[in-house]
């Protein structure tokens, strides 16, 4: 299978990966670590993916893998200071950098175990480089191995984003489904 990651610009293909299977449902669209919280729990069913239509009026939203014409995966990639990131209190800032951060990861069943997720980690650094960033940050669970719940692996796991070539640079106070969430960077100066 070959893997062609891109810019995430179609409604349609954005839905398919992190959209909801009823018009009706509230699921996150990848909007909770985007918008301020306040707008993140008035937003309700149809009027999420309306927000997410008005943004990729705007630009791309992340970055999408295909599987020929088929979107099979999804990262969140955007500037750090245009998240709620750059207000949060459990992950370091370490630096003054204008960083972007990569903070989902997700592959649709049936095509896990494929190497989707590192075609999207190297994917988005590249849509984050050709935007001008000096380095992207994520912030993936510490696991050491151990079995993660899939419905929160979305953050990425440490061992992908090194073998990606980023770099551990501090600890966080955040946690997720158990396990420590760390602060990982890769400079791309």
């Amino acid at each position: 299978m070959t893997v062609d990651v891109r810019p995430a610009t179609v409604f349609e293909d954005v839905r398919t990966l992190v959209g909801p299977k009823r018009p009706d449902a509230n699921v996150c669209w990848c909007l909770s670590y985007r918008i301020p919280s306040k707008l993140n729990n008035e937003l309700r069913g149809p009027a999420r993916g309306d927000y997410v239509a008005q943004l990729l009026a705007e630009g791309p939203v992340g970055v999408l893998a295909y599987d020929g014409t088929e979107p099979v995966g999804w990262a969140a990639v955007a500037p750090r200071a245009a998240t709620s990131f750059a207000r949060n209190r459990r992950i370091p800032h370490v630096d003054d950098l204008p960083v972007w951060s990569l903070w989902c990861i997700r592959v649709r069943p049936g095509h896990r175990g494929r190497g989707i997720s590192h075609a999207l980690i190297d994917g988005a650094v590249a849509h984050a480089r050709e935007q001008g960033a000096p380095a992207v940050e994520a912030y993936p669970l510490d696991n050491r191995g151990a079995k993660v719940d899939q419905t929160m692996a979305y953050a990425g796991l440490r061992k992908n984003f090194e073998a990606a070539g980023f770099t551990h640079v501090a600890d966080t106070t955040s946690v997720l489904n158990g396990f420590p969430r760390v602060l990982m960077r890769r400079d791309l100066r």
